[in-house]
């Protein structure tokens, strides 16, 4: 391949290595420039999840539930605390779906109600 060719490759690598600051200056300097070549690094940076903060990320996505502290009492706390917070969520659930069917059936039976009227009206006529 020819220098070219490679140039976006090796400014990619190179941002890379600089970290996040040095993708955001080249951002803001691709604005300054040239207003579409800025907003193509965004939109880079965007697609690329170059703009995601990982360390944030991977404390929450990346650590299995089940990792205990040391500490027994504190481990056996939060076990039942959690198990006791679905159970309440998955109670919260169905509440809410109790709630959705009575309120269809109360609009069905509307519904129906208002379609016999008329039907009862034009039979006494």
């Amino acid at each position: 391949m020819s220098a070219i060719a490679t140039w976006p490759a090796q400014a990619e690598s190179w941002l890379d290595r600089q970290g996040r600051p040095a993708w955001i200056i080249a951002m803001v300097l691709g604005f300054i420039v040239f207003w579409p070549v800025g907003l193509a690094l965004l939109g880079y940076m965007i697609w690329s999840n170059r703009m995601t903060c990982r360390s944030k990320l991977s404390r929450f996505q990346g650590r299995p539930a089940s990792k205990g502290t040391g500490n027994a009492a504190f481990d056996a706390y939060k076990a039942d605390t959690l198990r006791r917070l679905e159970e309440e969520q998955e109670q919260f659930e169905a509440f809410l779906q109790r709630l959705r069917d009575a309120r269809d059936k109360a609009e069905f039976d509307q519904f129906i109600d208002e379609r016999r009227k008329p039907a009862e009206g034009q039979a006494t006529r």
